[in-house]
């Protein structure tokens, strides 16, 4: 009998063990999308399976079955859906309830955790902590090339653990954009940084505000470019930051962080300037920057740098081109009548006038004269002094500028009237060694006055005619001039035209024949005498 059992029990194990061989266990996974996102809440049933899955928030499912089960069944409430299984359905399902098929933006979500880091650490997920932990150490200590493979790891399978992944992260790629040894790396930690920016805003949102700081390192690490960049490359880049910045405004409304403001008011100019922005797009987003300028004053009037803020605005709005003198004497000449007596407004409306070169006008005179009467101050001498200049009396424009000039004491105010007096002595005196004085006189108070620094560059390339009767002497006063011009593109400001005029004066350098024989090499120290007196180096 105890034989027989035996037998009995000896059969069961071996047809147990043959079934086993025969039905391995089989593991299927995958992701359920509901109006085109991952559905949470889906029932996943599997023939043969050992028990029901179910889809978390991020519509991931896994269930155990065999490899003979016949179908998998997805249910959603009164909604189902059953799928059969052959041989060539794989262990990966992705399904759509209901057709619509899920949004690209999230084909790159298949197979990463989408976990916030108080979930991650409830799970006791080590490979994300152990990860997070490495990367953390080596960011403390400024180490990002041992920090970046356990960061990277993180970045791409636990996008939405924490923040921090993505304020260090473009801390990482910054440094690695300032350190890069070539155009190319450069550009590729830029491309980097990008993406990092778009990651963040899909798993962080925070849409306007991030866009404004992906628009400020796209400009910070393009501008300023190389000599040899056409005016369509500098437009691209222009115009990418610039849309940027739009978006991010239209975002944050007055949240909008005042340098942002700032920064769209700066490319809409520089677009402007290129050709590739027409004047109305800059007058409205001028009005915009202006409206939320006004909000943020009233709502909160000690935000910092507001008062710098506006001056700024009004600066590059004012030297934009933009706003032509029709429309504001359109708009000033009845205010004109109402506040003749205002001097705080006679300032504003005189330096408006100014800056849009709308000073020959019969508004900007009898303003000037206003101003004059009411208060003899060194502005309003300046006022009376470009009067004159439109007038045509270059005597009396002259006597007012020097009166200016003596009075003033506030050193940015000075040095826009040395620039401007240097500009008088060349365009109605030919002066050039006097207009040099002055407009080095700007230079020493601000040594990044662009404007100041064209000029110089202009007095040089004008005054080559005359300054010797050897052509090759002659020709190198264009190597000082183009010189000038190269500093003066670190000016936003003048980073256009210095760029198209160093380009144009670089065709009439020495050739290479002509420095042979005056013994000269390539990159030669050269001083270029006579009244420019200035050291340079030779190119050809």
């Amino acid at each position: 009998m105890k034989t027989i059992v035996y037998k009995i029990f000896l059969v069961s194990v071996l047809v147990w063990g043959l079934v086993s061989a025969v039905t391995a266990q089989r593991v299927i996974k995958g992701t359920v999308y509901r109006d085109g996102k991952p559905a949470a809440g889906v029932t996943v049933e599997a023939h043969h399976g050992v028990k029901a899955g179910f889809t978390d928030f991020d519509g991931k499912y896994e269930v155990v079955t065999d490899d003979k089960a016949k179908w998998i069944r997805f249910t959603f409430l009164e909604e189902s859906k059953r799928m059969d299984l052959t041989e060539s359905s794989g262990n990966e399902i992705y399904l759509s309830l209901d057709g619509k098929n899920p949004h690209k933006v999230d084909a790159d979500l298949l197979g990463i955790n989408l976990k916030n880091l108080q979930e991650l650490v409830a799970a006791n997920d080590l490979d994300f902590m152990n990860n997070l932990s490495m990367y953390t150490e080596f960011y403390k200590q400024k180490d990002y090339k041992s920090a970046m493979e356990p960061w990277h790891m993180l970045y791409r399978q636990y996008p939405k653990s924490t923040m921090n992944l993505y304020i260090h992260g473009a801390n990482m790629y910054e440094s690695l954009i300032e350190k890069a040894t070539s155009k190319a790396g450069k550009d590729q930690y830029i491309d980097s940084l990008m993406r990092l920016y778009d990651r963040r805003i899909r798993f962080f949102n925070q849409k306007g505000y991030v866009m404004g700081r992906k628009a400020s390192s796209w400009l910070k690490y393009n501008l300023p470019p190389a000599e040899n960049i056409t005016n369509d490359e500098l437009g691209a880049i222009y115009k990418r930051g610039y849309d940027w910045l739009s978006e991010s405004v239209k975002e944050q409304g007055k949240e909008t962080e005042t340098p942002i403001l700032v920064l769209l008011m700066q490319t809409s100019k520089q677009l402007l300037s290129l050709g590739q922005l027409p004047k109305e797009d800059v007058v409205k987003n001028y009005d915009v920057v202006s409206g939320l300028l006004a909000q943020i004053e009233k709502e909160k009037p000690n935000t910092e740098n507001l008062a710098e803020t506006k001056a700024a605005i009004e600066q590059i709005f004012g030297t934009s081109g933009a706003a032509d003198c029709e429309s504001l004497i359109r708009i000033y000449t009845p205010q004109f009548a109402e506040k003749s007596g205002d001097l705080d407004f006679l300032k504003t409306m005189l330096r408006r006038l100014a800056r849009t070169k709308c000073d020959d006008s019969p508004l900007f005179f009898q303003a000037s004269e206003k101003m004059y009467q009411l208060d003899p101050s060194a502005e309003a001498a300046f006022n009376m002094a470009r009067m004159f200049v439109k007038q045509d009396e270059a005597a009396k424009a002259k006597s007012y500028y020097l009166q200016a000039i003596q009075q003033e004491t506030d050193q940015t105010l000075l040095e826009d009237y040395y620039y401007e007096f240097a500009l008088f002595l060349y365009a109605k005196e030919n002066d050039y060694s006097e207009a040099r004085t002055y407009a080095r006189k700007a230079l020493a108070i601000d040594a990044g006055n662009c404007k100041a620094l064209m000029l110089i560059g202009d007095l040089y390339a004008a005054s080559s005619r005359a300054f010797s009767a050897d052509n090759f002497e002659r020709s190198t006063v264009m190597w000082v001039a183009v010189d000038y011009f190269m500093k003066a593109k670190a000016g936003e400001d003048c980073l256009v035209e210095a760029s198209q005029k160093a380009n144009r004066y670089r065709s009439y350098f020495p050739n290479k024949e002509e420095a042979f024989f005056q013994n000269i090499k390539e990159g030669d120290t050269y001083r270029v005498g006579g009244w420019i007196n200035e050291v340079t180096r030779a190119r050809f």
